[in-house]
């Protein structure tokens, strides 16, 4: 039996990641921010300008990864790009000791050793508690090695085994609680996800078909029903066009029965949203195969973008069609089963930029529970794409 891959909090909480993604830009501009002034004005030897200047642009480099790779459109944080951030961070590491080889006079010239350990610290959200650990120890042993080499070439107010415990400590703290903060919301998130679950998709979809019934028979019964019935008090006898008009009231009551048993959630959602008129293309109700969780994703960006007081509901449309395994090679997309599409564009009135102010915490909430979204913004228009497995 293979285990599936650890979560991370990103992925059971990518509206909280992408809240919190500002914070590690800010923090990430002002690693480079400090790294450049200690370069150029806080020096204890001369050392090697190049070398200075190749640790800043390494420190920018890691940050850029992170940018990049924690962005809406790019999560989850993938693990290879978690490989190159960390890997970046050593090498900055190695320069920065490199750059001013010699006594280390002033600890704020050792900034690589906070620099690296915040480094760590903010990826916490975007990569699983293992991955945080070995991250996090490559990072001390570089630190602890770099510093602790340079403390044994050139003595100093410490001796070289006191300087690399120094050199690392902040590496092992930080660790310790990116690594900790990781595990422990993931932990609580299975928990609750557990227990929501407990309330199943079919039944949630059948107290919504009930109410739905209930408040079109409630309209049929105030309409026609409830004065049909007063006029018949009033009269001796049921003719037949009393007769007739009871068949007709009773089968457009059963016409509205049917028709929302029909329904799939996608148009109860759209429904209750008031879109009826929106487009639905979907014959095979091929929308009723996506599990709990992306139900309940592509429920609340429909809410979201019908809601927008830039969107026309009539001119959304949703597709939604099956795509055979050979569509999708041999490469990393599954094969073994057949897949399903879903395909919803919307005219929006709002230039790009507001498309994506509006749009881009969902969309990253989308691009975590469906890896392979493919979104098209331009003004006056959005366009999304995504596949999933029939459950």
């Amino acid at each position: 039996m293979t285990r599936s891959p650890a979560r991370t909090a990103q992925q059971y909480d990518p509206l909280g990641a992408f809240g919190s993604r500002p914070l590690a830009l800010v923090i990430g501009i002002a690693s480079i921010a400090w790294a450049t002034a200690v370069s150029l004005f806080s020096r204890d030897v001369p050392g090697s300008p190049t070398l200075s200047a190749l640790t800043v642009l390494l420190v920018a480099a890691a940050v850029t990864v992170v940018a990049a790779g924690t962005g809406p459109f790019r999560a989850p944080f993938a693990r290879g790009l978690f490989a190159v951030h960390i890997v970046l961070l050593a090498l900055a590491t190695i320069t920065s000791v490199a750059a001013q080889w010699g006594p280390d006079l002033n600890v704020v010239n050792d900034f690589m050793a906070v620099v690296s350990a915040v480094g760590v610290l903010v990826t916490a959200p975007y990569r699983p508690w293992p991955d945080i650990v070995v991250g996090g120890t490559v990072v001390a042993a570089v630190n602890a090695a770099c510093w602790g080499i340079a403390g044994a070439a050139h003595p100093a107010a410490v001796a070289a085994p006191v300087a690399a415990l120094l050199a690392a400590t902040p590496a092992v703290v930080l660790t310790v609680a990116g690594a900790v903060f990781a595990a422990t919301f993931t932990a609580l998130a299975e928990r609750v996800q557990i227990r929501a679950g407990s309330y199943s998709v079919e039944r949630a979809e059948r107290d919504g078909i009930a109410r739905s019934v209930q408040q079109d028979r409630a309209t049929i019964l105030t309409r026609d029903v409830a004065p049909f019935f007063a006029e018949l008090r009033t009269q001796d006898v049921i003719t037949d066009a009393d007769r007739e008009r009871a068949r007709t009231i009773a089968d457009g009551i059963r016409r509205v029965m049917v028709a929302d048993a029909d329904r799939t959630w996608l148009q109860q959602a759209l429904l209750a949203e008031g879109a009826a008129a929106a487009t639905v293309a979907d014959e095979e109700a091929l929308i009723q195969s996506m599990d709990v969780d992306q139900r309940t994703v592509v429920r609340t960006f429909l809410r979201a973008l019908l809601r927008a007081s830039t969107v026309d509901p009539a001119g959304v449309r949703i597709t939604v069609e099956r795509l055979a395994p050979s569509r999708w090679g041999t490469g990393r997309g599954p094969t073994s089963r057949d897949r399903v599409c879903l395909t919803v564009s919307a005219p929006v009135a709002d230039s790009d930029i507001g498309i994506h102010r509006a749009f881009d915490a969902y969309l990253a909430v989308l691009r975590v529970t469906f890896p392979d979204l493919a979104v098209e913004i331009r003004p006056s228009a959005l366009a999304l794409r995504f596949s999933y497995d029939q459950h």
